[in-house]
Formats: structure tokens, C-alpha cells, sequence
């Protein structure tokens, strides 16, 4: 009899006509995976094989818009979703009413959260309510003293479950570290020591396939997380921990890379687990249907040798795949873009994106404009960090690509690596260009209300806002980690960055490194932040709200506190403190 090995995630939700989504599951054998719905909806799909284990990404169709349904997961016809013993409610699908109105009320026909065809829960309110965060370590890496403090997704998990009336995300953003390939828990290192000999390259640090298995089973079978993928949308891309620290950080880092016995086999697996357990869920049944990798695994007994041979393709030409994506939701549009694979690290041409997925993106955030109200950019790495910060990375870029000689070049690598230079200020012309595209969009009477870049990384949260002359209100809005910590040095070295000093600083360093002023300045107006949270914003119409909620307490006294909830935009999209 199959049995489930993980899972289930609800994925994609439809939000052009409200009937359908997918479901992710593994399972311990070939077999034919099933949704079944409390309102008679489903969905039913065989099974696909990748090194020895067994996935479905299963088509729930015939979904009521408007509305919420239970629905239970069965692998042969046996039932093996909700768990027998399982203490969290039932695992539901959440529909969008096809309208623009958002009014249907549980109360008005007395049905119950999850009963079949009961009005979508807490849908009166806001038109997109989207949580967002990044960096979520399911235990502290081995070594490391003390935990991390409670879980930002274990805690939202508890909420939702515990309060039926709580607000509850319509989709759930994690934008990268979702595993960490180079920083294993102690139960992760005894598990590959009884596997192969540690003192190997690459020692304590995921090395195949079979492995990053191990660390999505780690990061997604605890009980809280599991029911709240199960019942929350997610969205996700990756970052540099889902492969390695730094990942891509320069042409230099590269070449080492490339050098050593172990890498190859490390970033195919990487990128090949990166497509089985995050990227496939990203994409709609219509995109799904197109993909020719994705058929291929399907239509062959063992899909293996085609998709590692796809994941080294994309590591050898970055430029022949595209992990960035585009979702609307009713008249809120989300470009979701890849800030590590798609990068040109040649030093006199670095770039955070290629020629190709720059167009990508430009010709997706202007296309319909005029036709949505909100424009969210999802980048792991912030676009507006702390000043001194921003400074210190544009001249770091320029003492690499030898604007003081090839003495300061060498120092600059070196510091580049140690330091995680890298974000979108390490890439000048990319973030000029995408300062004068998000000008650009937010500018005029076809301007939506907001453009938000959301991001991750740098654990810690803030607000910050650009002093570029839009109609639209423009925000990095930055929130990391959700299950992490901060060292104290890091935390001053932030809480420096944005103060009067680091601005002086700043500009100390860009004199040296002749790099000019930056094409734009922005101040932060939240924050900054630290500790286990997530962000939500709350958008209907013209209007958006942002909420930070941190993780607070110890063990079964956890729970989510409202740290700061502000209006972003009213309803003629101007923003407000």
C-alpha cells in the first residue's frame, strides 16, 4: 500500500475563474494520487519518478469560486491525508470569488469554515492578502548554541488553526533559504555520517539528490508547518543557501567552484530538488501543460537522466531556463524574479540580470499598465538596503573590476565573499535600471497605487521609501528571517547602516571607490526589525496595508504579536505613515 512520504502543499490557486488548483504530494511508491473534495470537486494524477522517489502534482478541478472546502488526499483509493491522529483541523482549498467583490459572509448562511461550498473565510475584508518572509531553518545547524526562538510559519499555523475567525492569508510568499544545503542540524549531520565518510569533500554539507530529499523532509513534515502548506497557496524561489552560501557571487567564486570535485553534482541536485519541490507549484495548469520537461518526467518510467540533464543545462547556460514568474491576482500583479541564476558575473558586465530576463521583466511589470492597482516585485535580495550598506557594496563592485588597481581588486574579492556583497547596490547597473523601471511604472495617470519590492535575506524587517518623484507610493518592504537568528556584531552593523554615521561612511567609500552618488535616495520609514516574523500586505482596490507579526514566547506558549500594522496607500494611492 502507498504511503505519503510528504505533503500535502496546496500550490496554485486560480484567480482568473476560481475552479481550480494544484496539490503537491510524495508518496513511497509509484501510485495514482487523488484530491478529493468535500463539494465534489477533484483531481486525480499518476505519480512521476526522480532518483528513486515519487512526486505528484495533482489538478484539483471543479472548485466553487467564492468559496472554501475541505478536502482529503488518497493514494490508491486508501486515504492518507488528514493523518489519523492528527490534532490540526481539515486541510482546505480557499477559492477567489470571480467578481471583484469580496462580500460573501459565513455568517450570512450559518455553514461552517471548511464545510462544502461554505463562503471563503474572512473574504469580506481585503481583495489579496498575501504573508511574505524568507530564511526558515527547521533547527539550528549543528554547533550553533541555543535555538533559534520560536517559528514565525509554525506560530501562523497555530493561529489560523486555533482561531476559525482569524485573518488568513490568501497566499504565503517565501522568498528563498526555504533549505539550507550548507548549514545541516545535528540529527541531518548523523544521518549523512551514517551514509558516507564527512571528512570528504563536501563534509557536513548536502552532496546529491538523495540528500536535499532529506532536507525538504526536514523543513516540511513538522506538524504545524505541514498543515499550514497544506491549506495556505505557497509562491517560492530559491536563494543562495538552497544551493550554497554566496551562490553566484562573482565570476572568481565561480571558476573555485567549478574547481572542485564535489560542486557539479551539488548545484544539479540543487536546481533538479529546486524544480521537484518548489518551482513545479509555481506555475499554473496552463504553463504546466506547456512545459516539455515536465511532460518528459511524466511520460517516462524514471524521469531522472531528463531532468538532470535539464538542471545542468540550466547551470552551464542560465539563459536556457527562466525560474522567474508572473502571478495576477484580480488587479494586483506579482513578478517573482530570479536574483542568483540569472546573474552575468563577467566584472566589466555584471549584471543581477541576464539581457533576456531583464526584458522579461520590464515587458511583464508594463504590460496591461494602467490595469492593475498594485505591482509587487518579489526579490530575495532587498533593492534599497541600509545606506552605508548600498555604499559599501558599489564601491566594493568597483574595486573588483579594478577601478584602483589590481592590489585593491584582490581586497575586494576577498571582502566581497566575506562580507555577502552581493545584493542588487553590488550590481550598479541593474539597480539603476530597475530604479528607473519601477520610476517608470509608478509614474503618471495610468500609475497603479503602490509598487512594492518585497525581499528577504538580510534578517531583519523594514520599510523603506525612495524619494523618486511617482504618482505611485514605492516600498522595499524587507522581512527575514522567519526561523533564524542574527549575530549582535551583524544586528549593530545594520542598526549602523542606516544612521547618520553610516551615511558618512558611505560616502567615504564611494570617494574612494569613484563611484559617484546613487541615482536615487530613500530613507527608511519602519523598522528595522529583528527576530522570527513575517510581513502581510492587505491590498483592496486602491488601498494597501502592511502588518508585521513576530514570533514570541517559548514552546507551547508561542505565538504571534503584531508588531507594527500601517496604511501604505488610501484609496486615491497616496501613501501614508
Amino acid at each position: 500500500m502507498a504511503g505519503l512520504r510528504l505533503g500535502p502543499l496546496l500550490r496554485y490557486v486560480d484567480w482568473d475563474r476560481g475552479d481550480s488548483a494544484t496539490v503537491w504530494v510524495e508518496s513511497d511508491r509509484p501510485c495514482t494520487a487523488e484530491v478529493r473534495c468535500a463539494d465534489g470537486s477533484g483531481g486525480s494524477v499518476r505519480t512521476f519518478q526522480i532518483a528513486g522517489h515519487h512526486y505528484a502534482l495533482v489538478p484539483v478541478t471543479g472548485l466553487t469560486p467564492g468559496t472554501t472546502t475541505a478536502y482529503e488526499v488518497l493514494l490508491d483509493g486508501v486515504r492518507v491525508w488528514p493523518l489519523p491522529d492528527g490534532a490540526f483541523p481539515a486541510s482546505t482549498i480557499s477559492t477567489p470569488a470571480v467578481s471583484r467583490s469580496r462580500t460573501a459572509s459565513r455568517t450570512a448562511t450559518g455553514t461552517a469554515p471548511g464545510a462544502a461550498g461554505a463562503p471563503a473565510a474572512a473574504r469580506s475584508g481585503p481583495e489579496l492578502r498575501l504573508t511574505f518572509g524568507s530564511c526558515r531553518q527547521a533547527a539550528p545547524p549543528a554547533g550553533r548554541r541555543g535555538p533559534h526562538g520560536p517559528d514565525a510559519l509554525d506560530t501562523l499555523a497555530s493561529r489560523l488553526a486555533g482561531d476559525p475567525e482569524a485573518e488568513r492569508p490568501d497566499v504565503l510568499l517565501l522568498l528563498g533559504d526555504q533549505v539550507y544545503a550548507d548549514q545541516l542540524s545535528q540529527e541531518t549531520r548523523q544521518w549523512l555520517a551514517a551514509r558516507r565518510d564527512l571528512r570528504e569533500p563536501p563534509g557536513a554539507q548536502v552532496a546529491d539528490y538523495e540528500e536535499y530529499t532529506r532536507l525538504y523532509y526536514e523543513s516540511w513534515l513538522g506538524p504545524e508547518v505541514r498543515w499550514l502548506l497544506s491549506t495556505v497557496p505557497s509562491l517560492q524561489i530559491f536563494d543562495d543557501h538552497d544551493v550554497v552560501d554566496d551562490w553566484n557571487t562573482s565570476a572568481a567564486w565561480l571558476a573555485e567552484m567549478r574547481a572542485t570535485p564535489w560542486w557539479q553534482e551539488r548545484v544539479v541536485s540543487g536546481l533538479m530538488s529546486y524544480w521537484v519541490y518548489q518551482h513545479l507549484g509555481n506555475l499554473s495548469p496552463a504553463e504546466l501543460a506547456a512545459d516539455k520537461l515536465y511532460a518528459a518526467v511524466r511520460e517516462t518510467p524514471d524521469g531522472t537522466d531528463a531532468l538532470r540533464a535539464f538542471a545542468a543545462e540550466a547551470d552551464a547556460d542560465p539563459a536556457s531556463v527562466r525560474w522567474s514568474y508572473r502571478r495576477d491576482f484580480g488587479r494586483s500583479r506579482l513578478l517573482m524574479v530570479d536574483t542568483r541564476a540569472a546573474r552575468v558575473l563577467a566584472e566589466d558586465g555584471r549584471a543581477m540580470l541576464d539581457p533576456a530576463e531583464q526584458q522579461w521583466l520590464r515587458e511583464n511589470a508594463l504590460e496591461g499598465h494602467g490595469g492593475y492597482d498594485h505591482l509587487l516585485i518579489g526579490s530575495s535580495l532587498p533593492w534599497l538596503m541600509p545606506p552605508l550598506i548600498h555604499d559599501a557594496e558599489g564601491w566594493n563592485a568597483a574595486l573588483c573590476r579594478g577601478e584602483r588597481g589590481p592590489r585593491w581588486a584582490r581586497i575586494g574579492e576577498d571582502l566581497r565573499r566575506r562580507s555577502d556583497l552581493e545584493h542588487w547596490a553590488a550590481f550598479p547597473q541593474s539597480f539603476a535600471a530597475l530604479s528607473d523601471l519601477i520610476e517608470e511604472v509608478g509614474t503618471g495617470p495610468r500609475a497603479p497605487a503602490t509598487v512594492c519590492v518585497l525581499s528577504g535575506d538580510v534578517h531583519h524587517a523594514y520599510v523603506a521609501e525612495p524619494r523618486i518623484p511617482t504618482t505611485a507610493g514605492v516600498f522595499q518592504l524587507t522581512c527575514s528571517p522567519v526561523h533564524n537568528s542574527i549575530h549582535t556584531a551583524v544586528k549593530l552593523g545594520f542598526r549602523l547602516g542606516w544612521s547618520t554615521t553610516g551615511r558618512w561612511l558611505g560616502r567615504m567609500l564611494s570617494r574612494h571607490g569613484r563611484t559617484g552618488r546613487p541615482p536615487l535616495t530613500w530613507r527608511r520609514t519602519s523598522g528595522p526589525w529583528f527576530g522570527n516574523q513575517v510581513m502581510t500586505l492587505a491590498l483592496a482596490g486602491r488601498t494597501a496595508r502592511l502588518r508585521l507579526d513576530q514570533a514570541r514566547g517559548s514552546g507551547g506558549t508561542a505565538r504571534l504579536v503584531t508588531v507594527v500594522e500601517r496604511e501604505l496607500a488610501g484609496p486615491t494611492g497616496a501613501g501614508t505613515d
